[in-house]
């Protein structure tokens, strides 16, 4: 089957070419280094597929299945993820900086390292989450559910944290400068 992966802008021409389902060709471009900056990759099926280092600043994820793929040290900054599929991803050392997440499923992911400055994290699952050493500074992660994440050395300065859902742990352990720390429903 033929696929040609797109500007979500302009339409434009990205990379194509055969292969049995979308991963194949994605995992492909990514191998290539092909530069995916604002693919139109809306609902896709990503699942298991292997992304490392991939590079799609504002690309369009909405709803797409990247449940279990694998994103170390990708490039997402500004990405659009709302409602996706990221449970149990690998998500190290990625640069989610800006990127709408919102509502995105992010139960047991790894996102030890990870930018997540000024992401839009409102009403996401990242029940059971590794976020280990992520800089999540200016994060909004109202409503959110942090049930049983990891946030040891976390960064959490001036993340808006109201009706988040799980923040159970040890308050003198993590740095909260400036931020709008309420405990929501715990």
């Amino acid at each position: 089957m033929w696929f040609d992966l797109v500007n979500r802008f302009s339409f434009e021409h990205i990379y194509g070419g055969e292969a049995d389902c979308l991963a194949e060709i994605v995992e492909r471009a990514v191998r290539l280094g092909v530069n995916l900056a604002e693919a139109n990759l809306m609902r896709g099926d990503l699942s298991g597929a292997n992304l490392r280092n991939a590079k799609m600043p504002r690309a369009y994820l909405y709803g797409a299945n990247l449940s279990g793929a694998v994103l170390r040290g990708a490039d997402l900054a500004d990405a659009k993820l709302s409602k996706a599929e990221l449970a149990c991803a690998d998500l190290h050392g990625a640069n989610l900086r800006s990127a709408n997440l919102h509502r995105a499923i992010l139960a047991g992911a790894d996102l030890s390292a990870a930018n997540l400055e000024r992401a839009d994290l409102i009403g996401a699952n990242l029940s059971g989450a590794v976020l280990v050493n992520a800089s999540m500074i200016g994060a909004f992660l109202t409503s959110a559910d942090l049930t049983n994440a990891d946030l040891t050395g976390a960064d959490l300065t001036r993340a808006q944290t109201l009706l988040t859902k799980g923040l159970t742990m040890d308050l003198d352990a993590y740095d909260f400068p400036g931020s709008k720390f309420r405990m929501g429903a715990v």
